[in-house]
């Protein structure tokens, strides 16, 4: 069975699950403490980050953007990187937004300040992070917003990575209740409708202990 070596709210392994997903490839989820620093796990990844691939046939994909591209590579029958150039280098520029740029700006210091700091037992939130998120996720939110208002996806016309990777995230805050979609009703739109995908159903059930998800966070009509 290939499988996925993660943390429940990554978004970096929130996107390879749903690229996962939306492409129909089984696969079995193993959650992988990386502050544990295990042995085995730096043998497969020396980087010792989630998320990590391992195919059937024993190859081992670190890295979320090496995951999806190699996915993309190997299972071409649902493309999610566009058709042309232009397309393509679309896909890629917001994938890289979301991956670098937000989660730099907001998740880091959110997510990371939140939950993932309390869970590595790395300390207390940091009160000019968590500030500083929620500044910036305002900013990011009205870009997603004019995106959902002027295309019919992300990037374009058709479901894209760019989607999987802007969820990833969102889904991820929406977790601690950080996003206020009523400042946003075309990125609430979108969202509702990405998370109604088959492939977002294993993220709406994830659980993290001493975290109780808001009452919409699972709800398909949002």
């Amino acid at each position: 069975m290939r499988i996925l070596y993660h943390l429940p709210l990554s978004p970096a392994c929130r996107k390879v699950r749903l690229v996962l997903g939306e492409k129909r490839l089984p696969f079995e989820l193993m959650m992988e403490r990386v502050w544990e620093r295990r042995p085995d796990y730096l043998a497969a990844n020396p980087a010792g980050t989630v998320p990590l691939l391992v195919e059937e046939n024993g190859l081992a994909i670190p890295n979320s953007s090496v995951i999806c591209e190699y996915l993309e590579e190997a299972y071409p029958d649902t493309p999610l990187l566009g058709r042309t150039l232009a397309e393509r280098v679309e896909v890629r520029r917001l994938v890289a937004w979301f991956d670098e740029k937000f989660a730099n700006e907001v998740t880091q210091n959110l997510l990371y300040e939140k939950v993932m700091k309390r869970i590595s037992g790395r300390g207390n939130p940091d009160g000019n992070a968590l500030r500083a998120g929620y500044a910036n996720i305002r900013y990011h939110l009205s870009y997603i917003d004019w995106l959902a208002e002027t295309r019919k996806w992300l990037a374009g016309g058709a479901l894209s990575l760019a989607d999987f990777a802007a969820a990833a995230h969102f889904s991820s805050l929406d977790f601690i209740n950080d996003v206020d979609w009523s400042k946003a009703p075309a990125a609430k739109d979108w969202y509702a409708r990405i998370k109604s995908r088959p492939c977002f159903r294993s993220l709406l059930n994830d659980r993290v202990t001493g975290i109780v998800p808001p009452d919409h966070y699972a709800d398909l009509d949002f």
